[in-house]
Parts: C-alpha cells; structure tokens; sequence
C-alpha cells in the first residue's frame, strides 16, 4: 500500500553528520582525542545528547580520557557504508540536475551517479562524463550496476510517475527534489529536499527575529522614558 512519503532521517543521524565534521576539522587540526562536551559545544547540544547518540549508533568511549577521533571517524565510516562503493541514477537533467550531477563531494563520499536519465532527446545527446540515458534504458541500468539509491530532479507533474518506475525496477531509497510529496510502499525510504521550504524557513526565523529585536528596543525605549 503506498503512503504519503514524510521526511525520514532521525535527528539523531543528522547529528552524527555534524560530529563527522567537526571531528574531521578538529583531526586536520592535529587533535588526536576529543570528549563529549567539545563535540556539544561544537555542534550545539549537550554532552550528554553527544553520549545518548553515540549509544543509540553503539559507540562507546571512556567517559574520563575521551574518544580517539581516528576510532569515532571508522566507526562512523561504517555506520555510513563509507567503505563501500554505492551506485546511484539520476532523473531529470534539467539546472538542478545537471548541478547534481557535477557535485564532487559526491565521489569523494564514495557514490557514484553511474548514469542520468532525461526524456529530453537533445539531452541524451549532450556530451557530458556522466551518459545521459533515455528512460528506456532504466531498468538494464539498474540492474547492470545494482543501483538501489535514485536521486529525483524532475518537474512536480512528473515525479510520482518516476518513483512508481524505479520502485518497480527495485530502487529502495529516493532523494526527491522535485517539489511535491510521493506516494511509496512503507519500505521504501524517502528524503523529501524542497530548496524553497528550506529558503524560506530561513527567512521565518530571520523576519521574527528582527521583530522580536524591533519590540525588545521600544520596551528599553520606554523604560528610559519611564526614569
């Protein structure tokens, strides 16, 4: 049965990528150890939602001499498949598309985009180090490279038609860009990226901010005229 798709990363994950990066800076920094309040404090939360964390993943560390960073790095390479080489296709070779494709972090994280699909025929003919495939192709692309990750940039009429295809062809894991939430089977994972939520979510909190700001000045204002 399909479902409306909801955002599935756990908080807890998106905080283990923030102690990756510090413990990445802090390793090219020479530091050999780190303990649980540098990494909070780093990343903005508590020593001991570093250490909850951390046990959630099966980490463990020596609460009085710390965690070696070179350990916590494997670790966490492991919890990531780092050590692995993952394959991913890619949909729609419009702006985002084509950007996505040329992304370098995504080599150096070992996933590779082993080919992008486009209906578009001028654009399967575009040169371009990365093929350019006609939908046709999908599933034998699949199944050569045993892709089980897809990346959607297509345009919101067409998006729910992609997923239906790659689930069809075995993908298990999407990363949507398109701006429109997709219906999947409940064992199929999806990570909804809408730039424009993220955009203005941003802008939200910086407008209230500001008024917040803007009544906090009128009430010290009217204070020094009270005195």
């Amino acid at each position: 049965m399909k479902q409306i798709t909801k955002y599935v990363i756990k908080n807890s994950l998106k905080r283990i990528f923030l102690y990756r990066a510090c413990l990445v800076r802090l390793k090219r920094m020479g530091v050999e150890k780190v303990f649980s309040f540098t990494l909070g404090h780093e990343t903005g939360v508590s020593a001991a939602q570093v250490r909850k964390d951390f046990s959630e993943f099966g980490i463990k560390g020596n609460k009085r001499g710390g965690y070696e960073i070179d350990e916590l790095l494997t670790i966490m390479e492991n919890i990531f498949h780092k050590n692995k080489d993952h394959n991913i296709v890619l949909i729609g070779m419009g702006n985002m598309g084509q950007s996505l494709s040329k992304y370098s972090r995504f080599i150096q994280r070992n996933m590779n985009i082993v080919a992008t699909f486009d209906i578009d025929p001028f654009k399967q003919k575009m040169r371009s180090e990365i093929q350019v495939y006609p939908m046709n192709r999908l599933k034998e692309i699949i199944e050569r490279f045993r892709v089980k990750v897809a990346i959607i940039a297509v345009t919101e009429i067409s998006a729910q038609e992609v997923a239906d295809e790659l689930i069809r062809h075995g993908i298990m894991g999407i990363v949507n860009f398109a701006p429109v939430l997709l219906k999947v089977p409940q064992n199929i994972v999806v990570n909804n990226v809408n730039l424009c939520d993220e955009l203005e979510s941003v802008i939200y909190i910086v407008h209230n901010n500001m008024k917040a700001d803007s009544f906090k000045n009128i009430e010290l204002l009217y204070k020094d005229m009270r005195y």
